[in-house]
């Protein structure tokens, strides 16, 4: 029987000489974030709860400055009344078409949940089908995406939004960096320069010392019960970028005149800046628990991504198993390694908007949240689990070492 102290003491070593690089880019982000607080000062009446229409917020204001200061962006939106990433991003793709238009997917089809907002699954409401928008997806080719195909789509002179998923998702591809994103948008601007170009920046923020907008792009968005939020907000999303796009957004976000004057923010003002204070630094923890979780399982031979001498340009590390059963053994562990439902057993469901079962393992103080020790799974071939998060180093590494240990129980 293989002992899981040992193999850990083994793979940490290896992941080590890695940590250097994570903590120096954790070092500058957070010296952004915290000029941002200083410009836009940041007092305890920021942290005051405002109710009914929520009008002149200061807590609010500061919020949303601060994340277009730090994100290089003209404006931010940043409220819970988001439910989730996918209202968030269905936002913004609102933001810049209309009846008649294109929407360009360029990193290969929306995921699951977002279908539903693209038209795939008909007409129910609200989706672009309802408003005659049409949709258009352009595969990736060898898990990277297809130049010259999104040139041929965007060339379409009804494209008036592209989208660029910058993370994996449930996708068995590479994650974009910012570079990579650049140099996409270049190509995209040369065929259709007044295209809007939208970023699903979910689980990629902070881990680099820039974000997308710094390439080019005219919005990023994402759930803040991922990095941004550090692990403390409880809810939520923001939208950053061109100011024009972002009051769309907000329009879509409540209604055409109100957008983003009104809402309350009953009390979470604080959660939400010192969960943005920290999330430097616990994007850097989890990042140091997937490179530990690509060491140790490399040591036993399953097929990681990335690999722990890889740079990291988001929180997912991927495991491929090849079948169901070790993919429920790791999630298993995972649950049984955390600090909330330790005593759960996590299984395959038919979640809401996916089209097949999925199996997650979540201990978290804030339910879904991802930046916390987390992994979950379509359970349908090759049979990749997706891991993320990790709010300390410390308690993702027990976490994955848990998780390693039920699969080797279950050799």
């Amino acid at each position: 029987m293989t002992d899981i102290n040992i193999l850990a003491k083994k793979a940490e070593e290896k992941a080590k000489p890695f940590f250097e690089r994570v903590d120096e880019i954790a070092f500058y982000n957070t010296q952004k974030v915290l000029d941002a607080f200083k410009k836009f000062r940041v007092q305890e009446s920021c942290f005051g709860a405002s109710t009914g229409y929520g009008y002149d917020d200061k807590g609010r204001d500061a919020i949303e400055n601060i994340y277009a200061e730090v994100f290089g962006a003209e404006k931010a939106i940043v409220r819970q009344i988001f439910v989730n990433g996918t209202h968030t991003i269905g936002c913004a793709m609102f933001s810049c078409v209309k009846t008649g238009d294109l929407f360009v997917s360029a990193t290969g089809d929306v995921y699951d949940t977002l279908q539903t907002v693209t038209g795939q699954r008909g007409a129910i409401g609200g989706t672009f089908a309802d408003y005659g928008i049409d949709y258009k997806a352009v595969p990736l080719k060898g898990g990277k995406p297809d130049v010259p195909a999104i040139r041929e789509a965007v060339a379409d002179k009804r494209t008036k939004g592209v989208f660029i998923q910058r993370s994996r998702g449930y996708g068995d591809r590479i994650t974009l960096s910012c570079e990579m994103i650049g140099e996409l948008v270049k190509e995209i601007r040369s065929v259709n320069p007044d295209v809007c170009i939208i970023v699903d920046n979910c689980y990629g923020e902070f881990c680099e010392k820039v974000e997308p907008l710094a390439y080019g792009a005219d919005l990023i968005c994402g759930s803040l019960i991922k990095n941004p939020g550090g692990g403390l907000a409880q809810t939520g999303g923001y939208i950053a970028g061109k100011a024009e796009y972002v009051e769309r957004a907000a329009y879509r976000m409540t209604v055409p005149g109100i957008g983003g004057e009104c809402g309350a923010t009953l009390g979470q003002n604080r959660n939400m800046l010192q969960g943005f204070f920290m999330a430097p630094h616990i994007t850097a923890q989890a990042l140091k628990t997937g490179i530990f979780a690509s060491a140790i399982l490399s040591e036993l031979g399953f097929e990681v991504s990335p690999t722990f001498d890889e740079t990291r340009y988001d929180i997912i590390q991927t495991i491929r198993f090849g079948e169901a059963q070790p993919v429920l053994d790791f999630c298993r562990g995972i649950q049984w390694g955390s600090p909330v439902d330790s005593f759960v057993t996590p299984i395959g469901w038919d979640m809401p908007g996916y089209d097949c079962e999925v199996v997650m393992a979540a201990g978290a103080f804030v339910s879904g949240s991802s930046i916390e020790l987390s992994c979950d799974a379509p359970l349908r071939p090759p049979y990749i689990a997706y891991m993320q998060g990790g709010l300390t180093y410390e308690a993702g590494k027990l976490g994955v070492m848990s998780a390693v240990s039920e699969i080797i129980k279950g050799k």
